[in-house]
């Protein structure tokens, strides 16, 4: 639970965003109607100063902000007009000048396979440079985890989970993948930014009620509700999953073994809107996941006593101890509420949030099988409590000058408890081989701290020239929980349009992130001495701060109406790269650092749309090397240490060659029932496994399938009050190719996982 230290800090932090508010409201005067327009003009702007690529989506470019474009081409209504331009404003906040931005309309999520039903990892492997992994985790341009993800501009912090998606699909009315050499309002995770726009009272007013389900047990019921009447919006939105995937199998067989999930979603959101120009909005969501582990059958047990495992005796005391009827499980907990103001001012517009999360992971051993395989059976939780502030400001200082500053300050407090049963160890035998006791103990181990991270900007958007955009700026982070640090970044992007439709960008940052708080562990080493579950070494640096220096150039063209294509390279120079590993059986990721890294590579993306018919593709080739693990080596082979000191390696999650395609025609486009017809592939050539050197070796190369039907009918039913029905089938891995994602080596890797076969399922959605 959050200490009484936490709760304190974060009502001091409301106080001065609510101190903020108040001077606002002071001071605000009713911008000119120049004012408002010069806002929307700088929204506008922005995709043509950025270097936007393929969108990696079926919608078209002018969907880039879904919000934006379907309010405000509903004219006549006095409110959405007013919450139009406030969503311009917004926009103009977070602009992402130089940087690479990938944009998901509305159509592009209802298009993707599956839809709103569909894992958002799934939505955005479709972008390029994004690779799949085990646990429905995801790598940008070659960094492990360094994602962050906001709502509607808002950072949330760092959570526990590991398996599920604790940000829903459905969430989204639109959303975007930021990466590259970002400016200087984006701090602390910096691989990509996943910013939500999330569904609304205007753009997504109405209900929907949608069962979905099929193969493995699936069954996903949701529901939705949104509307508007007077100043106040509302949208509602959750969901129950239960299915037999919930994470990877172990083995290449159709149905893995003790693989049972539940889970149950929510997202709440309100917003009041005080004037043409202020607005207050409250957003609040749930994520509750219960996991069962998948078994991997055959296992070798390494701390049973061979002459007492298989008799008769152990069979009445403990059961049989087989790897295939283990019953391990895992339960993940995520909540979180952001409550923000915006307010313009005419040349001066701002949006201000107070933000918190809890997060929470516990994990549930199996009492004998984890002990006679592992040498530890433990019983682990980890939560973390952060509360926090975001205010960012846009100034129109002149008419070639836009200044935007900002700060970024989180308050956490991270616990964490295990009970561990493990073997003492009684001596050696002859060749020194340890021998353990046959009677286990229990050791019990906790930690908790509460720790700061905070980080201040201010940039200058100059536009010297017509077509060139300059915009230079600083960053101030620090953190002080585990590790305490800090850093100055400056940030410098150069946009450049030499013709009609072709941009060339080029930018370099500098990067600061902080561990993630909640992946540190203060874990008592000493008590795990002379047991079966002690570590090869007792050395346990804290984890570090990672330093980086990021470049980034590209270009992009349209060729035709429709067409686009884009080519975009990079470079990552790296000091303490942060890595994060599985080691144990709980499915905890770990946090470490290797004193280098570098990350290099490049991307090209296209995109066609005409009419009914739409068509992208992508490919990227990508290399993540690192050398010397300088911190928690307790977790490593001590073998492995020694050759990273000396040698650069693959980090375990580095693919080289990354691709992603996809189509979709609408046929009957012009009727009331049109019938849409879409299809996407991934290509991987595979994350890095154990090799004749640490992840010297990749698993094979895979490429799957994925197709999906959906058929509309306008008025199905003949009933007054339902709308539009919708009937789909999806079919995921078309060609029930078996592919592993991983082997079960590589430094940091748990059990082999492989990718999910040939899955067929069906729906039917009912608007009303």
């Amino acid at each position: 639970m959050p200490s009484i230290v936490s709760a304190r800090s974060f009502l001091l932090l409301l106080g001065c965003t609510t101190a903020l508010a108040d001077s606002a409201f002071a001071q605000s005067v009713t911008p000119s109607v120049t004012s408002s327009q010069a806002a929307a003009a700088t929204a506008e702007t922005q995709t043509d100063d950025e270097a936007t690529t393929a969108r990696a989506s079926f919608g078209h470019a002018d969907d880039q902000h879904g919000t934006t474009t379907t309010e405000s081409s509903r004219t006549g209504e006095d409110d959405i007009t007013v919450n139009a331009h406030l969503e311009r404003a917004r926009a103009a906040l977070q602009p992402s000048t130089g940087a690479t931005t990938y944009n998901f309309s509305r159509q592009a999520i209802e298009t993707n396979p599956g839809g709103d039903n569909a894992g958002l990892n799934t939505l955005l492997l479709q972008a390029p440079g994004v690779a799949q992994d085990s646990y429905g985790q995801i790598h940008i341009r070659g960094d492990h985890n360094e994602v962050q993800f906001r709502l509607d501009g808002v950072a949330l912090p760092e959570g526990m989970s590991v398996f599920g998606q604790t940000l829903m699909t459905r969430f989204a009315h639109s959303m975007s993948l930021t990466t590259g050499a970002l400016p200087s309002e984006y701090g602390f995770l910096q691989a990509g930014v996943i910013d939500i726009n999330t569904k609304n009272g205007y753009s997504d007013a109405g209900g929907d009620v949608s069962i979905y389900g099929g193969a493995r047990d699936y069954f996903f019921p949701s529901a939705q509700f949104g509307g508007h009447h007077g100043k106040w919006d509302w949208f509602a939105t959750g969901d129950f999953v239960h299915n037999r995937v919930g994470i990877e199998n172990t083995t290449p067989s159709f149905n893995a073994i003790h693989d049972l999930t539940n889970q149950y979603h929510f997202l709440g959101h309100a917003r009041y809107t005080v004037d043409e120009n202020t607005r207050i909005s409250l957003t609040a969501g749930v994520s509750n996941a219960e996991y069962q582990l998948p078994n991997n059958p055959g296992q070798q047990r390494q701390f049973a006593n061979p002459s007492f495992a298989n008799s008769d005796l152990s069979q009445k005391l403990y059961g049989n101890g087989d790897s295939s009827s283990l019953t391990e499980h895992q339960k993940e907990i995520t909540d979180f509420g952001i409550l923000s103001l915006q307010k313009d001012m005419g040349k001066l517009s701002f949006q201000t949030s107070a933000v918190l999360r809890y997060s929470s992971l516990r994990y549930s051993p199996d009492p004998l099988g984890d002990l006679v395989y592992n040498g530890i059976a433990q019983r682990a939780a980890r939560s973390v409590f952060s509360t926090g502030t975001q205010s960012d400001a846009t100034w129109q200082a002149a008419k070639d000058h836009t200044v935007r500053f900002g700060y970024q300050i989180y308050v956490e407090r991270n616990v964490s408890k295990s009970d561990s049963t493990v073997y003492p160890q009684t001596g050696e035998d002859a060749d020194g081989n340890a021998v353990y006791s046959d009677n286990p103990l229990t050791i019990h181990d906790g930690t908790g701290r509460t720790g700061w991270m905070y980080g201040l900007y201010a940039q200058d958007e100059w536009r010297p020239l017509k077509n060139l955009t300059i915009n230079y700026g600083l960053r101030f982070d620090g953190v002080d929980e585990y590790t305490h640090a800090k850093q100055v970044s400056p940030r410098l992007n150069i946009v450049y349009k030499p013709w009609h439709g072709g941009t060339f960008h080029a930018g370099y940052s500098r990067y600061f992130t902080p561990p993630p708080f909640e992946l540190v562990g203060g874990t008592s080493l000493n008590k795990f001495a002379n047991t079966s579950a002690a570590p090869g070494t007792f050395l346990n640096s804290n984890v570090k701060a990672e330093r980086d220096h990021y470049f980034d150039a590209g270009f992009s063209q349209t060729i035709l109406p429709g067409w686009h294509a884009s080519f975009d390279a990079y470079v990552k120079l790296a000091k303490n790269m942060i890595d994060e590993g599985q080691f144990g059986s709980p499915v905890i990721l770990s946090a470490f650092n290797y004193r280098r890294g570098q990350v290099n590579g490049y991307e090209f993306a296209t995109d066609y749309t005409r009419g009914a018919f739409s068509v992208y593709g992508n490919f990227s080739w990508s290399r993540a090397i690192g050398k010397d693990i300088v911190t928690a080596q307790w977790n490593f082979d001590p073998d492995d240490l020694a050759y990273t000191a000396k040698h650069w390696i693959h980090l375990d999650h580095d693919q080289r060659w990354t691709a992603s395609a996809g189509a979709s025609y609408s046929f009957f486009h012009k009727t009331g029932h049109p019938l849409r017809l879409s299809a996407t592939m991934v290509y991987g050539s595979g994350l890095r496994a154990d090799g004749a050197t640490p992840n010297g070796d990749s698993v094979p190369q895979y490429a799957t399938f994925n197709l999906s039907l959906v058929q509309s009918f306008k008025d199905l039913f003949q009933v007054p009050f339902l709308k539009r029905t919708q009937l789909r089938l999806d079919v995921t891995n078309l060609f029930d190719r078996t592919y592993l994602l991983r082997d079960g080596s590589g430094i940091g890797v748990g059990a082999p996982q492989y990718g999910l076969r040939r899955t067929i399922l069906t729906g039917i959605d009912q608007r009303f």
